[in-house]
């Protein structure tokens, strides 16, 4: 058999563990909301899960915080961070240190629309832009002075981080996390896009995909249903996912059917399909913007109050105090949702502004006059993504609801003016959970580590895509490549531009008529791959075209460009390959290959062939046909050639962080990290410094510390408890946790050096007499070993005395003679039968069972044995003569460890008995076949002697037989001339 190569035994490896890594990976889904973050998960075991919080609930509010820390910060220190509610409750006291719905400025140059209305609403905030980047930052006041700005995405990243952290504690340790499915609303660009990975990549996750909102929602709703099958002819179902969330609002129309494909084999298999066919959005029209108004009116009936006015506090004052601005927030959101259930409710502010009290109330029917000229925004969102589907409202199955702020009543109602009715108006997901559900399906269906059921998803761009370029006449030209809804992740296109030197085209989106530079490409080597061209097929200039392939990434719909190349139409001599030589070998040449004269080969197809010969006839020449044969059997043909074409491509817009600022900020986030560490360890160290000194204070007056505790001991206990317990308080509260540790190991060496006597004292006689009882035991087993060996010893000795020469003689003679009286050797048989009757009888005629063990064998029981009465005949003494307060001599440690002892050489002496027994048993076994053997070969050598005794017999008797008839016929003769004579 030829063994496997060395290269196939490592790829087996490679394989082995890279499915091992696969089979133990999680996958995360992030449902990315303006107001909450929820997480799902996926892994062996666990079928999609949602991750809850640190304080188990199922969605994480979107904010982060730094809690200042007292004193001026050093340049290397980093303040605590709270996220979720935590960090928003922080709000009111440290408004310029909480960061909430940073999603909204995701890709967000900091003069830009968005991120302007966001600095409005938060007016504490220290906003800032990104030098590198042009985007929205924020500084702080936590931080000292060059390391206080941070970027949007840093913030996100840590964000998701906690996220991670939550997840990994579902998961396990054995399941790292790194891959996750991110959803995005679909009118995100490619600049939002890039801000989503950037996040992600800085807090150590690798996106899988980034799945619109609605998209997930659809999926979700797919997982467990059925839809009609188009291969049956009949009609699909389409659904619109109407997604209203706190930052925007967006409309998704989706087909849902169902189609058989191929499968292995002969057989067939179903499938689902979910396709995308039109999208709607409103980008500002959210909960945010609904609290907004409540915030303003809050504002204005405050600065209308006789107190405000007698301070000529005025709204704007108001909301551009952060204090005030961050309380009035956090109401206005719990009042819009108590109005989405009841017809009024109010809000009291104590000390609002300028330590102003306020009281506020409102009515859900103030509340909807000012919402009025948002009403109809719902409706043009959901008939916008109707018409980009070029679909009627009657085309629809139903409206699916998603969003917290779907559930807001006068949406409900400016939905069902839309649709007509409320009956396709359905609440058949989760308005919470379905998008992280969705998303983490998704996950598991692109990650090779789970099977899930087979649906398949056709995401769309929402946007045209194209290419632009300036030709040789310095014309700036364009070509639109994908329109809106062409399939992420489709087939390359192949985009013709002309082939000219340092040529250079630009990819864009047109976003709101405005045409958004995404991707520059670049042609390398265009004047070597054109001159290529020439020199090898004699190409013309004007015929050489320039052709780039490139798709929609199916991940986040960015321009990939596979390949670039030049190439034109040129003569080629019809050359045969190495398939044409192998026919040729064969017989199965070319159709306007000859036959061979004389040979009769008829060809089926000769009549296509005089058709063909005419026809080539007809268009040569005369000089052509009398051409040698040599220039027939290279016949030109034109064919399309091709040289590739290198290129290189960098991104637009919103720049990327450099190399070394990704590591920066890699760096920071460690940093803050290795922070929290230790500050968790410190508050740990603090907690039981604290707790053990209320401990330590109680311990002196015990029962124990009175007995076995010595008056200096219980007065330093009490003295060292209340100093520590007051310190904690005081200077200790900003120790480190060096300064936290020597205190409690201080306190902890007088405490656990009593509290080790007391222990001594209760458990000292019950392992004593567990001891000495051991001791005697095994005393007593190693005696009976003893004793049986020495038995099998003594009788061994006796039966080789009793088996000399003189006693086997005697032995004979007595069996000689008692053989010669048959009447006494029967009686003697019939006392010896009776005699063998009792198990004495036969121990004392085969000897007794071998024993197991040999003398060697006893020697590390004797010892230890030897030891331990040694140990205890010098330390029960002592021991007995020590007062309470003194420490131990004999020890429960010591005890402990004498019984360990004792209990892993009795495990070891059976060990040996095991192996002894199975050495013996293979001597014997070895011995019984060399008998064996021996016995056989004595038995071959007997045979054959006794084969050859037989044969020389059978000879001699042979040629007695023929002496005898020539003495008999010797006989006859004289007698016959005897009769002769007479």
């Amino acid at each position: 058999m030829r063994s496997s190569s060395p290269l196939l035994k490592a790829l087996g490896v490679a394989f082995f563990c890279s499915s091992q890594t696969l089979a133990a990976s999680a996958v995360i889904g992030i449902d990315l909301g303006t107001e909450f973050i929820k997480a799902s998960l996926v892994k062996p075991g666990i079928p999609l899960e949602i991750v809850l919080t640190k304080d188990s609930r199922r969605k994480e509010t979107s904010c982060i915080a730094f809690k200042p820390a007292s004193g001026t910060p050093k340049l290397d220190e980093y303040p605590e961070r709270s996220y979720g509610s935590d960090a928003l409750a922080l709000a009111a006291r440290f408004p310029s240190e909480v960061y909430p719905n940073l999603k909204t400025l995701l890709g967000q140059s900091l003069g830009s629309p968005v991120a302007q209305e966001y600095i409005k609403r938060h007016p504490a905030l220290q906003a800032e832009e990104n030098a590198e980047r042009g985007t929205v930052a924020f500084g702080s006041k936590s931080f000292a002075p060059g390391n206080n700005i941070w970027m949007v995405e840093e913030l996100l990243a840590m964000e998701l981080q906690s996220i991670r952290k939550n997840a990994q504690a579902l998961a396990g340790s054995d399941s790292p996390i790194s891959a996750a499915v991110i959803t995005v609303p679909p009118f995100f660009t490619a600049e939002e896009k890039r801000s989503v990975h950037l996040a992600a990549k800085l807090a150590g996750l690798d996106i899988l995909d980034l799945i619109s909102d609605g998209v997930a929602v659809g999926l979700n709703y797919a997982t467990t249903r059925q839809f009609p099958s188009v291969s049956d002819g009949l009609a699909p179902e389409y659904h619109l996912v109407f997604d209203m969330g706190a930052g925007s609002t967006k409309a998704t129309v989706l087909r849902f059917q169902s189609r058989s494909i191929k499968d292995v084999g002969k057989y067939n298999k179903t499938v689902q399909e979910v396709q995308v066919m039109g999208y709607g959005w409103d980008r500002t029209l959210g909960g945010d913007v609904l609290n907004a108004l409540i915030i303003d009116d809050m504002a204005a009936k405050f600065a209308e109050t006789p107190k405000a006015q007698a301070i000529s506090a005025t709204s704007d004052k108001v909301l551009t105090h952060g204090r005030a601005t961050s309380r009035l927030t956090q109401e206005s959101q719990r009042l819009r949702h108590v109005l989405s259930a009841n017809a009024d409710t109010q809000a009291n502010f104590e000390g609002l502004f300028e330590d102003i009290d306020f009281k506020y109330k409102l009515t859900r029917t103030d509340f909807e006059e000012m919402v009025a000229p948002y009403i109809e925004r719902v409706g043009s969102t959901v008939q916008s993504a109707l018409t980009k589907a070029s679909l009627e409202v009657s085309d629809l199955t139903s409206i699916i609801l998603h969003g917290g702020a779907s559930r807001t009543p006068f949406v409900r109602r400016e939905l069902e003016k839309v649709i007509g009715s409320a009956e396709k108006i359905r609440s058949s997901v989760n308005s919470d959970e379905s998008a992280v559900m969705g998303a983490v399906f998704r996950g598991a269906d692109i990650s090779p580590s789970f099977r899930v059921k087979e649906i398949r998803l056709f995401e769309t761009t929402p946007y045209s895509t194209g290419v632009k370029w300036t030709n040789v006449e310095g014309k700036l030209r364009h070509q639109r490549v994908w329109s809106p809804l062409s399939v992420l992740g489709a087939a390359p296109k192949e985009v013709t531009l002309p082939a000219l030197d340092n040529f250079e085209a630009t990819f864009y989106q047109t976003i709101e008529d405005e045409d958004r530079e995404v991707m520059t490409l670049q042609a390398t080597n265009m004047t070597a791959s054109v001159a290529e061209l020439k020199d090898k097929f004699s190409c013309a200039e004007a015929d050489i075209r320039f052709k780039v392939a490139a798709s929609l990434s199916r991940e986040d719909g960015e321009v990939v460009v596979s390949k670039a190349y030049v190439e034109c139409e040129a003569e080629i001599a019809d050359k045969e390959g190495i398939m044409g030589g192998v026919k040729n070998l064969f017989g199965f040449g070319k159709r306007d290959q000859k036959p061979l004269v004389g040979e009769g080969v008829k060809d089926t197809d000769d009549h296509v062939e005089e058709a063909e010969e005419i026809i080539s006839s007809s268009s040569k020449s005369a000089a052509d046909s009398q051409s040698t044969p040599a220039a027939d059997a290279k016949e030109k043909k034109k064919e399309v050639v091709s040289v590739p074409v290198g290129f290189a491509t960098s991104e637009k817009g919103i720049s990327s962080l450099s190399k070394a600022s990704l590591k920066t900020s890699l760096n920071r986030l460690k940093a803050f990290e290795a922070s929290d560490l230790a500050r968790r360890q410190r508050e740990e160290a603090l907690n039981q410094l604290e707790a053990f000194s209320y401990k330590a204070s109680e311990l002196p007056e015990t029962e124990g510390w009175q007995k076995y505790a010595t008056e200096a001991e219980r007065t330093s206990v009490l003295e060292k408890s209340a100093e520590y317990g007051d310190w904690v308080y005081g200077d200790g509260a900003d120790a480190s946790k060096a300064d936290l540790d020597a205190k409690l190991e201080d306190l902890q060496s007088i405490v656990n050096r009593v509290t080790q006597r007391i222990e001594e004292h209760e458990k000292r006689p019950e392992l004593l007499e567990k001891l000495q009882s051991t001791l005697s035991q095994s005393t007593d087993y190693v005696s009976s070993l003893r004793a049986g060996i020495k038995e099998y010893k003594d009788w061994h000795a006796s039966a080789s005395a009793s088996s000399d020469p003189s006693s086997e003689a005697t032995a004979s003679a007595s069996t000689t003679s008692a053989n010669a009286d048959s009447d006494s050797d029967a009686d003697s048989k019939d006392a010896k039968d009776a005699k063998k009757s009792s198990m004495q009888d036969v121990i004392d005629e085969i000897g007794p069972v071998p024993p197991v063990h040999e003398e060697a064998d006893l020697q590390d029981l004797d010892k230890l044995m030897d030891e331990v009465r040694t140990w205890l005949d010098e330390t029960i003494p002592k021991q007995a003569a020590l007062n309470p307060t003194d420490d131990a001599i004999l020890t429960i440690t010591q005890l402990d460890r004498f019984l360990d002892r004792f209990e892993r050489a009795g495990l070891e002496l059976t060990m040996k008995g095991v192996r002894n027994f199975e050495r013996k048993k293979e001597q014997e076994a070895k011995k019984e076949k060399a008998a064996k053997a021996a016995k056989d070969k004595a038995a071959k050598e007997a045979a054959k002697k006794a084969k050859e005794e037989a044969a020389a017999a059978a000879k001699k008797d042979a040629e007695n037989d023929e002496d005898g008839v020539s003495a008999e016929d010797e006989t006859t003769d004289k007698t016959a001339d005897d009769h002769d004579e007479l």
